[in-house]
C-alpha cells in the first residue's frame, strides 16, 4: 500500500505527568506515516483526488497546543484518531517525540510509537 509520510511536525503543548509540563510545557514532534492509495492522484495529477495533508499538519498541531495529557501516549492516540476521520486514510503510524524531558542527568528524547487502522 502506499503511504505519505509527514515529518517533523512541531508543536508547543502542556501534555506530562510532572506539575511543571502541565503548567509551563514543551515542545513536541510528531512524525506521521499515512497509508492509502495513491494511484487515482498519481494520474489525475489533482488535489481533490488525495488527502491535503496542510489539514493534517493543522489538525495534529491544534492537538498538542490545545489539549492537555497525562501521557503521550493518550496524546498520540488523540493524534491517530484524528489522522484516520480523513476519509482517504486507511492506516496511520504516530512517532510523537518529547524533545526535552524534565529527567534529571538526561538530555535524550523519549518518543511513542503506535500504528492504528480504520
Amino acid at each position: 500500500m502506499d503511504c505519505i509520510q509527514i515529518k517533523e511536525i512541531r508543536a508547543y503543548g502542556y501534555t506530562g505527568a510532572l506539575p511543571e509540563e502541565q503548567i509551563l510545557g514543551q515542545w513536541f514532534e510528531i512524525n506521521l506515516t499515512l497509508w492509502f492509495d495513491l494511484s487515482l492522484s498519481g494520474q489525475s495529477d489533482r488535489l481533490q483526488d488525495t488527502l491535503n495533508y496542510c489539514d493534517v499538519i493543522e489538525g495534529v498541531q491544534q492537538i498538542v497546543k490545545t489539549s492537555r495529557f497525562t501521557l503521550l501516549e493518550r496524546m498520540a492516540t488523540v493524534i491517530a484518531e484524528s489522522v484516520l476521520r480523513f476519509d482517504h486514510v486507511d492506516q496511520v503510524r504516530v512517532n510523537l517525540v518529547k524533545l526535552a524531558a524534565p529527567i534529571p542527568d538526561f538530555s535524550g528524547k523519549i518518543a511513542i510509537d503506535i500504528t492504528r487502522k480504520k
